[in-house]
């Protein structure tokens, strides 16, 4: 299925300010993990300019940090994600964040040159959550391919 790509979305939530010196470490390392993925193969999109504003709104609360971008296909995710230098920040993770009791990651397809929207990203969460990995929105465990997706039924 050319027609489509894979949207992803992560959400952290932090533990101090991003001014913070907690935090320090981490946003000295975004600009250079960003430009990781830009240059990854297989990258498409991802979401820049963040309108806290708008994130809050739809997520309802300030404290999230909310990541999301779009990829030629999972496997080009997944070697970004795991086989490149973003893995040295990812393992870093507990120093800036505090762990999630639900699900804070979820992949879907999405037609080529959409860009996703933050409630396309609480859908997609609040599905995961709810109902596990489906065709409408998995995690890495999962294989869905976008056929599976287009099949699927929503269980709301």
């Amino acid at each position: 299925m050319t027609n489509f790509y894979l949207t992803q979305v992560n959400v952290a939530k932090r533990l101090a300010p991003m001014d913070d010196p907690i935090m320090q470490d981490f946003v000295n390392n975004l600009d250079r993990i960003n430009a990781i993925a830009d240059d990854s193969e297989g990258f498409i999109w991802r979401l820049k300019d963040e309108v806290k504003e708008e994130a809050v709104q739809v997520f309802k609360d300030d404290e999230l940090i909310i990541n999301m971008s779009t990829w030629e296909n999972l496997e080009a995710l997944f070697n970004y994600t795991y086989k490149s230098g973003h893995i040295e920040v990812f393992k870093r993770k507990k120093e800036w964040f505090s762990k999630i009791k639900m699900m804070h990651m979820a992949f879907w397809y999405v037609p080529k040159g959409y860009e996703p929207t933050f409630q396309d990203a609480k859908d997609r969460l609040d599905y995961i959550n709810k109902y596990g990995d489906t065709p409408y929105a998995f995690s890495f465990k999962s294989k869905f391919t976008a056929l599976d997706s287009l099949n699927y039924k929503r269980l709301i």
